[in-house]
């Protein structure tokens, strides 16, 4: 796996999330509580969860209100054992990387 630089500190607002096309990958970057990165398509429709609304470690797809926990990528209704997948987050002094 590779470190990659994919964002300037500061970037990512609080209780948000900001999407990523990295190698052809997509990713949502959410920064509470620390930075989380995960597939950023819902598995129900390949809609962007990066717009969703965060209540803690929970956010709500914004397309059909699927809920996933940022930390582990987990599904938490409608269907048992359906996770997205997470990515190592580091916020260093030149800016936010991800392991890919």
């Amino acid at each position: 796996m590779t470190w990659k630089k994919i964002a300037e500190k500061n970037t990512i607002a609080p209780n948000r999330g900001e999407e990523f096309d990295i190698d052809g990958k997509k990713i949502a970057v959410f920064n509470n509580d620390g930075y989380h990165a995960l597939d950023a398509l819902c598995v129900h429709q390949d809609t962007s969860i990066a717009t969703g609304k965060l209540d803690g470690n929970i956010l709500e797809c914004p397309s059909h209100f699927w809920h996933y926990n940022i930390k582990t990528g987990e599904l938490q209704d409608y269907l048992i054992g359906v996770k997205l997948q997470t990515y190592p987050v580091e916020e260093r002094n030149d800016g936010i990387y991800i392991d890919l």
